[in-house]
């Protein structure tokens, strides 16, 4: 009887294997290259119970690996993972295939339908209300607020008297900040904790998101409603949404007691051809019916941890380089000599154009560093990627931190070298070799915005700060999360230039 038992317990699992992994699907997907099946369960086992850093370092491995193109397998989900930028150009150049992907999901209580997020008509009218926000005109008037935060940022270093910081965390303040006094209208109270607490839930929250993927159940909605991380999820949502609703509050106080910024009150947004801040914008585009108040927090919740997280990442790698790398940042200083001379005026926007080798170190910083590592598409057709047929319905994983180090694509990719970027050495790269911003109809609509940013960041502090690096460029090691997060503090000191 036993043996009847065990005979039956053991058909019934080959039976479900064969379901599981030999349908038409998983057939198609098993054809490209990847780590080993496991009974049943597929790849599960290669990503259940790693730690943030192992499976960073898992990725790394499978890009190494397998020639531009490899797949995960463990029924239902159906990954392909592509580095090359001849897949790329195929999944992110149309309108086809704009769904995101699985991992995106699990920030959906957060942003919920922001622009990150959405999708279809949603994602066209979001898009088209935002864009005007991005304007060059719109992008000129924040240089004087970008210099504020400069001299606030200043302050700061100063007191670190030498001693070694962890950027991070002082650069972050420092987009946030910006962010909020720029897009949103909306000067942080430094007197309160509110930002720290934004700043911290932000964190936590990425950490939750790798969590859920490698505990492999807990993908489940209904299952992870069950578990203590659900409970601290609803809490650092709790302080997310308080902090953006508080912004919103603030500024629409504002807009009724003085009017939206550079706006006729009562044109309709759809025809104005001023330009207006972000926030503003929403807010009377809530006036003229074209979204609701959960419309204007999604955007706010989108542009607020993308405007400050993201940025905060870019500015942290791009001053560790500089620092590691004596030549280069002596060319940038000598640069910023021939604009500025010995006159400490702010940077204006023509000033910040004329930067053109400190936009070569941004640029070179961006392919190393992502802050994006990695951008997710939902297939919406069955596609060739590599002269494999990957069905629809497939999630396709592209990753831009492995396409940018492609000794292929460039020279000794891993040493930092912002002549890159020089015209004459862009000549002949491939179009979607270099997508830290993403690429195609999707990309990233601030994209203009972060790079005067970070131009107008590193050039106030290089002018009145000579970097020395504590961290070294090989000791850092990443983890896995939303953005390109380092595993441990990024450390400098600041020592300020004998300007006279």
């Amino acid at each position: 009887m036993l043996v009847l038992y065990f005979l039956f317990v053991l058909i019934f699992l080959c039976i479900l294997h064969l379901f599981l992994n030999y349908n038409e699907q998983a057939r198609l997907i098993r054809k490209i290259p990847g780590p080993k099946d496991n009974f049943i369960i597929g790849n599960m086992m290669e990503i259940l119970s790693l730690s943030p850093e192992q499976l960073f370092a898992l990725g790394r491995k499978y890009a190494a690996t397998f020639d531009g193109i490899y797949r995960f397998w463990a029924y239902p989900i159906r990954s392909v993972f592509v580095c090359n930028p001849e897949d790329i150009e195929i999944v992110v150049s149309s309108m086809k295939h704009t769904d995101k992907g699985i991992l995106y999901k699990f920030l959906k209580p957060w942003l919920n339908d922001g622009l990150l997020l959405s999708k279809g008509e949603k994602w066209l009218q979001r898009r088209k209300i935002l864009t005007p926000t991005f304007h060059f005109n719109i992008l000129r008037q924040f240089c004087l607020i970008f210099e504020e935060n400069n001299l606030r940022l200043g302050r700061s270093l100063k007191l670190t008297d030498q001693k070694a910081v962890n950027i991070m965390q002082i650069l972050s303040d420092y987009t946030l900040h910006t962010i909020c006094e720029t897009a949103m209208g909306t000067p942080l109270d430094e007197t309160s904790n509110t930002g720290k607490s934004y700043k911290e839930a932000v964190y936590k929250i990425g950490l939750l998101l790798i969590e859920r993927l490698i505990s492999g159940y807990l993908m489940s909605d209904f299952l992870f409603s069950f578990t203590s991380i659900y409970r601290q999820q609803l809490k650092y949502l709790t302080n997310l949404h308080n902090f953006t609703n508080k912004v919103i509050r603030k500024r629409k106080r504002y807009i009724k007691t003085h009017g939206a910024s550079n706006y006729n009150v009562g044109e309709p947004v759809t025809t104005t051809k001023k330009k207006t801040a972000m926030l503003d914008l929403l807010i009377l585009a809530e006036n003229d019916g074209l979204l609701n108040e959960d419309g204007i927090r999604e955007e706010v919740d989108t542009f607020m941890f993308e405007g400050h997280d993201t940025t905060a990442c870019g500015l942290t790698y791009l001053l560790l380089s500089i620092a590691n790398n004596k030549h280069i940042q002596d060319k940038v200083v000598a640069e910023l000599n021939k604009i500025f001379g010995e006159n400490e005026r702010p940077a204006s926007i023509e000033d910040l154009a004329a930067m053109r080798y400190l936009e070569c170190c941004i640029k070179e910083t961006l392919r190393l560093y992502p802050p994006v590592p990695f951008l997710t598409r939902t297939l919406s057709e069955t596609v060739k990627l590599s002269n494999y047929t990957v069905p629809a319905g497939t999630e396709c994983i592209i990753q831009s931190y492995d396409l940018h180090r492609r000794e292929d694509l460039y020279v000794n990719a891993h040493k930092f070298d912002p002549d890159r970027f020089l015209p004459e050495n862009c000549v002949g790269r491939h179009p979607f070799a270099y997508i830290p911003f993403s690429a195609g109809p999707r990309n990233c609509i601030g994209q203009k915005f972060a790079m005067l940013e970070m131009k107008s960041c590193a050039a106030a502090v290089l002018r009145h700060f000579e970097l020395h690096p504590v961290t070294r460029e090989c000791d850092v090691r990443f983890k896995s999360d939303v953005v390109l997060r380092s595993a441990e503090p990024i450390l400098l000191k600041f020592v300020e230039r004998n300007t006279k």
